[in-house]
């Protein structure tokens, strides 16, 4: 089917499916949007989880929320957050933004979720880490936002800011202009959170990506004593990486109580929707390779039972801890239907009363029926998650296989081994051929070359 005909029929279906979704599900338009993003938190690092860790802040919504129990990222973050804010595939911007990366990872003039969301008047602010173009020219300014602050590349170190020795070095910002600052990354970038919030500028889009928990880890000393007496392991040295860790964690989910807190003090909790969720699967352990005196950490985050950590394809991976909260609209349930980071594009355009006048090209699916339980399990669909070079991963259905670059494949059905302990790519061959048929269709739109301008920058 031609595309231009493809697109007429999607947009007359989503036409109805809008009208639809709003009457059954009473939504206003134009909620508030606080969209926050932990950085390398675990699928056990919270309490709702079985963590040994105090997040009161993110249980609180997950309880009273929708619990997005198979929601799917990629391994790293520069991917992730290029599916966020644009509802399509890193793969289809070049090979950089496949994985971590300082190279600006849109090209200029793509619609963002910011400059869609402006464009039907919200205000749009980011407070955190960017990392999709670690030079001003190529920050959140120029790519819809408003107002922005925090770092332009990835995580830095929580005293000094600094990311990785290089010219990237230096990379916290005002509106894109580098500056030099005093105190506590996490702290900082929450307080503007809290402070836009109580300006009411409705309707306002802010985007909360934090630098936690995200190596160097550290956090201030009053969230440390809180784990001053716990004992993780008997090892010291472990004990107190594991220590510093869930100290880190707990000041995050703080910070994020200050917000709601804000929310209601300021009397727009209830027409605020409130997403969160993790850019990847969480870090077992590392060393600090970030300009500042943190130090190493040979014990950080735990992904089990899910098998994998950040950077690998398996579910330890991808698939992270996510949750949407909205008082009064979304029911307290579990989702277990798969969703994908690309999928909020669609969405928040839809309850922000946007309709494409030409194909967006998303990825990305509508989910608002499955938040708001109209639909429990939709038809079974594909995501693709494209790593580096020639890896990736495809679910389809319950299936999901893995390639790997020298020709390896594995074969999973999560609905029977979610843990991912039998591979049968050797023993279902022909499962494996029909997959890699549907990966082919789907890396069609793919571009494999970097951008003419961005040859020569240093990635």
């Amino acid at each position: 089917m031609h595309r231009s005909f493809r697109f007429l029929i999607m947009a007359l279906f989503c036409g109805i499916s809008l009208t639809a979704g709003f009457v059954l599900a009473g939504a206003p338009a134009k909620p508030n949007i606080l969209l926050i993003v932990a950085d390398d938190l675990g699928w056990a690092d919270v309490g709702y989880h079985g963590a040994n860790i105090e997040t009161p802040a993110i249980d609180r919504l997950a309880q009273e929320g929708v619990q997005l129990d198979q929601y799917y990222v990629h391994p790293e973050c520069t991917p992730t957050r290029v599916s966020l804010l644009t509802g399509r595939y890193p793969s289809r911007f070049g090979p950089h933004p496949r994985a971590a990366s300082n190279l600006r990872a849109l090209d200029p003039g793509t619609l963002t979720l910011a400059s869609l969301l402006k464009s039907m008047g919200y205000t749009t602010y980011v407070t955190g880490k960017w990392h999709l173009g670690s030079r001003p020219e190529w920050g959140p300014n120029h790519f819809g936002f408003d107002e922005s602050y925090g770092s332009l590349a990835g995580a830095v170190d929580p005293w000094t800011h600094q990311y990785r020795p290089g010219p990237y070095a230096r990379s916290w910002h005002r509106n894109e202009k580098l500056l030099d600052e005093q105190g506590n990354a996490t702290e900082l970038v929450a307080k503007q959170a809290v402070a836009w919030i109580r300006q009411k500028r409705a309707p306002w889009f802010i985007y909360v990506p934090f630098q936690a928990v995200h190596i160097p880890i550290d956090a201030p000393d009053e969230y440390k004593r809180r784990y001053a007496d716990r004992e993780f392991y008997d090892d010291p040295v472990k004990n107190e990486s594991k220590k510093r860790f869930a100290a880190f964690v707990t000041q995050m989910d703080a910070k994020i109580g200050q917000m709601i807190a804000a929310l209601e003090e300021t009397g727009q909790r209830a027409n605020t929707l409130i997403v969160f969720f993790s850019d990847n699967g969480g870090l077992w352990a590392g060393k600090n390779p970030y300009v500042g005196n943190v130090p190493d950490s040979p014990v950080i985050s735990s992904n089990r039972p899910l098998r994998g950590q950040k950077a690998q394809l398996y579910e330890g991976g991808i698939r992270v801890v996510a949750l949407a909260h909205w008082p009064g609209r979304l029911t307290a349930r579990k989702a277990t239907a798969p969703m994908h980071a690309t999928d909020w594009m669609p969405t928040l355009a839809r309850l922000a009363g946007y309709a494409p006048t030409t194909d967006p090209k998303w990825d990305g699916h509508d989910v608002w029926p499955l938040l708001t339980g109209q639909v429990a399990m939709a038809e079974p669909r594909t995501i693709y998650i494209p790593h580096r070079k020639s890896n990736s991963a495809l679910r389809h259905g319950d299936w999901k296989l893995i390639t790997h670059r020298r020709g390896k494949h594995e074969l999973y059905n999560l609905a029977k081994d979610p843990y991912e302990k039998k591979n049968l790519a050797e023993k279902m061959p022909d499962r494996v051929e029909a997959l890699k048929k549907i990966l082919k269709t789907v890396r069609r739109d793919d571009v494999d070359r970097l951008p003419n301008d961005l040859r020569g920058h240093t990635p």
